[in-house]
């Protein structure tokens, strides 16, 4: 059953897209094609994305570490992508925070995390 999960992101997101696509031209596009797999499956799924626990949040916040990118060739989902989302079972919404590469920085920010999510 498919369902309509709708999709909104964080300035913050969007200014870290519009950096990486400098440099992944292909992300729009990867990006379209996790939200197909988050409309099937919005919550953690292991071992694609998991549940970040430590925040102290009610909102569940979710980091996708297996991430494909076409313009990394021959990666495939260990493109070294990250993907962080707020997930909202309730209203069917998910909302982007924050997308890196593992090599730029280690972990989420969780600061800007807990600036916009309670």
């Amino acid at each position: 059953m498919m369902n309509n999960i709708e999709f909104d992101e964080l300035s913050e997101f969007n200014k870290d897209l519009k950096h990486l696509l400098k440099k992944y031209r292909t992300l729009k596009e990867d990006l379209e094609v996790v939200k197909l797999d988050l409309n099937d499956e919005p919550g953690e799924s292991p071992p694609f994305s998991f549940r970040i626990d430590n925040l102290g949040l009610e909102t569940c916040i979710i980091k996708v570490k297996k991430m494909a990118c076409k313009a990394l060739k021959g990666r495939g989902v260990n493109s070294g992508f990250r993907l962080i989302y707020a997930h909202f079972p309730d209203e069917q919404k998910i909302t982007f925070i924050e997308l890196y590469h593992k090599n730029d920085k280690e972990n989420e920010d969780k600061q800007r995390i807990l600036n916009n999510f309670r």
